[in-house]
């Protein structure tokens, strides 16, 4: 009674069919990508820079948890200050 009725769906057809080639057939052109040239140079200010900003992520992180730190001492003080 309180059953759903599901429509009949037939089992749809194959999105992808294989198509087996011709061996005789040439095998298609793979291009390649543009090279690029590295030199130490490049290395190492890519190196240089990495090195900085995790230098700088770190010190804002070291910063903000010493902020947090301040505050959550400084707020039963200031608290204790006002009581008074």
């Amino acid at each position: 009674m309180f059953l759903p009725k599901y429509p009949v769906n037939p089992t749809p057809p194959p999105a992808h069919t294989h198509t087996p080639t011709d061996p005789a057939a040439p095998a298609p052109v793979r291009r390649s990508l543009p090279s690029i040239s590295l030199d130490q140079k490049t290395v190492a200010a890519v190196l240089v820079g990495g090195v900085v900003l995790t230098a700088l992520l770190a010190a804002v992180a070291v910063t903000a948890i010493s902020v947090a730190v301040a505050a959550v001492v400084l707020r039963p003080l200031l608290r204790d200050h006002h009581r008074r």
